[in-house]
């Protein structure tokens, strides 16, 4: 089997190896520029490490696993734009460094040729892995429209922002295991196994972003703590914090939600409240939750321990930032 690095060393020489400069140079440069900041690439690191529990050979995953990777960005650039970001990943956003317009061209053609890199897969089961990214891409299309609906309503449900979170993060590195577990002829019940361990860490992960932006270091976490509370996000935090407050509580809140002009003192007064709920606890009972989750699933696979100890290694990487 491949080690987890020789893996991600998989990934970049595929990525390195492709050639987007072309004409018109305005369209494909901002393409070029969106993929070479390589980030963690985790989504098609999954899919290979999820191919290799079953096959040796990777040749036929890597295709589908670039595929992944430029639908991942291209839901970034897009998302960029609808969030008006000035930065990702350290760098000016696309649409800062262009223009909104160029960004919408560009992510357009991003996506068409995700959908390119994707049919070049012509192995086993390939009606399934083309039918899974259809239903992923739609997915995650759903959980961005229904994060922007959340910013125009006064009160968002738990179960309605785990939703949320579910189709715009979760499903693409569910989608990434099991999509890697269907290229390599894996049992039926084992790639659902993969895509469910691959949901619940999102999940976990993402409940796990909302915690750390209020109570995360923000030298490990590589992000100014309490960015989502001067925006108002809807986080899991706050809306139970909403939920749970009472009459003056949540009086408070609304006033430093609404009214408090000054970042230091509004970010100050909402972890104050955040910790009198309890609220770090809470959530941090619903990150163990779905990490259980995530590794049961796991665990129901039928490989042995070195057959699957590299994904455990991510899984667990995934998770080490909240301490």
């Amino acid at each position: 089997m491949y080690s987890f690095q020789q893996i991600q060393e998989l990934v970049d020489q595929q990525f390195n190896s492709l050639d987007f400069v072309k004409e018109p140079t305005g369209l494909y440069d901002p393409i070029e520029y969106a993929l070479s900041s390589k980030g963690k690439r985790i989504r098609p690191t999954l899919l290979l490490m999820a191919s290799n529990l079953y096959m040796q050979n990777l040749d036929n995953a890597l295709n589908p696993a670039v595929a992944i990777e430029v639908f991942h960005n291209f839901t970034l650039i897009h998302d960029d734009i609808m969030d008006k970001a000035d930065k990702r990943r350290n760098k000016p956003t696309v649409h800062k460094k262009w223009n909104p317009n160029t960004a919408i061209l560009s992510g357009d053609a991003m996506m068409i040729k995700a959908y390119q890199f994707m049919h070049k897969y012509q192995g086993v089961n390939a009606s399934l892995v083309y039918r899974l990214f259809d239903q992923t891409a739609l997915e995650v299309c759903e959980g961005q429209q229904y994060d922007m609906e959340f910013e125009e309503m006064k009160q968002v449900g738990e179960d309605q922002y785990l939703k949320m979170i579910e189709l715009k993060t979760a499903v693409l590195l569910a989608c990434s295991l099991k999509m890697g577990a269907l290229i390599g002829n894996a049992p039926e019940n084992e790639a659902e196994a993969l895509y469910n361990f691959g949901k619940y860490l999102g999940l976990a992960f993402q409940l796990q972003d909302d915690y750390l932006d209020a109570f995360g270091d923000s030298e490990v976490f590589g992000k100014k703590i309490g960015g989502d509370i001067v925006e108002n996000k809807k986080t899991f935090l706050l809306i139970q914090a909403l939920r749970k407050a009472d009459k003056s509580q949540k009086e408070k809140l609304n006033y430093l939600l609404e009214k408090e002009t000054d970042e230091v003192r509004k970010i100050k007064g909402v972890i104050e409240i955040y910790n009198e709920l309890k609220i770090p606890q809470v959530t941090e009972d619903l990150i163990r939750e779905y990490y259980d989750k995530a590794l049961k699933a796991f665990n129901s696979l039928n490989k042995t321990e070195n057959e699957k100890k590299n994904l455990r290694h991510v899984a667990g990487k995934l998770m080490d930032r909240i301490h």
